[in-house]
């Protein structure tokens, strides 16, 4: 006895399923910069930190057949609690290229904004935590960043912003 159906409906969507093929061809920080704010001029007593971290995200198509390059944007600043003094700030931008094939073009925007930086995530997680501590601060462990959330969130400020620019009828 078997145990897919007989109209084949099972193997079909595994077929379907298997067809979507992303690869990360390569990683690489395309800009950065780290300023030690407290270094540099020097903070009174013992500074407990409050951070920020501002995300965006890029993607663009490259011109080999089928490579994307996925790009996360980190804006991090940290101030004093107490006078909102700067500690430091922490701007990178992280870049994937991939190789994706079998996304249909109506989901291509966002499985490069949703799936491609979730790979990516990890690997700039590990970057921002070295150069905090190298710079001479406790190493900054960043959250897991929800992208599916992000790309929503930006899916309604844009059609916000549309249905503000359209005129009232």
């Amino acid at each position: 006895m078997s145990d897919t159906p007989e109209n084949g409906a099972a193997p079909a969507q595994a077929a379907q399923a298997q067809q979507v093929k992303s690869r990360v061809l390569a990683q690489y920080i395309r800009d950065m910069s780290f300023e030690n704010i407290l270094a540099q001029k020097g903070v009174q007593g013992d500074a407990q930190p409050e951070i920020q971290v501002q995300v965006n995200l890029d993607a663009r198509k490259r011109t080999a057949e089928n490579q994307f390059e996925i790009i996360t944007k980190l804006n991090i600043t940290s101030k004093t609690k107490e006078k909102g003094e700067p500690l430091f700030v922490l701007e990178i931008e992280y870049a994937g290229v991939f190789q994706v094939e079998g996304v249909p073009d109506e989901q291509m925007h966002p499985y490069l904004l949703i799936e491609c930086p979730r790979i990516t995530f990890p690997f700039l997680r590990r970057i921002v935590s070295d150069v905090t501590r190298d710079g001479g601060f406790p190493p900054l462990n960043l959250e897991t960043i929800d992208f599916l959330a992000l790309y929503r969130t930006e899916l309604a400020r844009r059609a916000e912003s549309e249905k503000a620019k359209a005129p009232e009828q």
